[in-house]
């Protein structure tokens, strides 16, 4: 039976994020956007791409300007990408409550159609949302995911790459904490051809190439001057969405709800996790440092500032 992926946002990264679904043949796909005839017309530029790249996936277009989201039923997984950016003017929190009425909106139509789905939420601060959907879903915490460490791991394994000169699919990155200045990126586990990092880069190489993981994303609003990045957070999400639908049992770090695990409590926080086809199927523990520990708890803390402002 074919599977079908919803995208809820139709701007770079939810529509990038579709055309890759589509173009690896990965499933059926609709996108929704609340402007009219944009989403319809980006998906029927993707069906049409099909016969030159051998994709037979359907692709479909819907406007949810009213609220409807008929089209999107019967998903297996719903990608979240919708909401706001951050304005000249705008504080953290405005932008944190802005983002939170566009998670509950939208999580609260696509659940009643899709009630057995995965949902993989994208939208910034991006732990805060992960936690809002699954508090507004109702969902198990097992079908609610944040996509975070597979990207910053990807922009960690990019830099390891470049101070290394050695093809970056030889470098296995390991980022976890919150999607954020205080996310955690692991120099101690992560390895080039299973070399750990600290036997071959010197310790001043590594800070940097945390402190630039740090700011990555950062980095790349800077040189855009305008937007954000959108390449690489969809090809991370597509990661995920293949583990799912594959039920790959692949090991990744994802935002996940975690209920004492590393010692942090009703909290979602970035951690290695299996993802196969009910979503996250164990949460993989490793032992840390206490310098480790505290970057975690302190990445933590940071995400539940955010989840207590909102209430949640």
């Amino acid at each position: 039976m074919r599977k079908k992926v919803t995208v809820v946002g139709g701007g770079f990264v939810g529509s990038t994020t579709a055309q890759r679904i589509h173009d690896l043949g990965l499933a059926d796909v609709v996108l929704t956007d609340i402007l009219e005839g944009a989403p319809a017309g980006k998906a029927l530029d993707m069906l049409e791409s099909g016969p030159i790249l051998g994709s037979d996936m359907r692709a479909a277009g819907i406007s949810t300007a009213s609220g409807d989201y008929k089209g999107t039923e019967n998903s297996d997984i719903i990608v979240i990408t919708a909401g706001f950016p951050r304005k000249p003017g705008m504080s953290r929190d405005d932008l944190l409550k802005a983002n939170y009425d566009v998670i509950k909106g939208v999580v609260e139509a696509v659940v009643k159609l899709s009630p057995k789905a995965i949902l993989i939420i994208v939208t910034n601060p991006l732990d805060a949302m992960a936690q809002a959907a699954f508090k507004v879903s109702g969902f198990p915490k097992h079908r609610v995911i944040g996509m975070a460490g597979v990207l910053d791991s990807a922009r960690m394994s990019t830099f390891v790459g470049e101070a290394l000169n050695v093809s970056v699919e030889n470098v296995h990155s390991f980022v976890l904490g919150g999607h954020g200045d205080d996310m955690v990126p692991l120099t101690r586990y992560s390895t080039v051809a299973g070399i750990p990092l600290p036997v071959l880069l010197p310790k001043d190489k590594l800070d940097a190439i945390v402190t630039r993981t740090r700011k990555g994303g950062a980095e790349i609003v800077n040189l855009l001057k305008t937007g954000s990045a959108y390449y690489a957070p969809s090809a991370a999400v597509v990661e995920m969405v293949q583990a799912i639908l594959k039920d790959k049992k692949k090991i990744l770090p994802c935002a996940v709800y975690l209920e004492g695990e590393y010692g942090i409590q009703g909290l979602f926080v970035g951690v290695p996790v299996k993802l196969g086809a009910s979503g996250v199927e164990q949460i993989i523990q490793i032992d840390l440092t206490p310098e480790e520990k505290a970057a975690l708890d302190k990445s933590a803390a940071s995400v539940r500032e955010l989840v207590n402002v909102l209430g949640i």
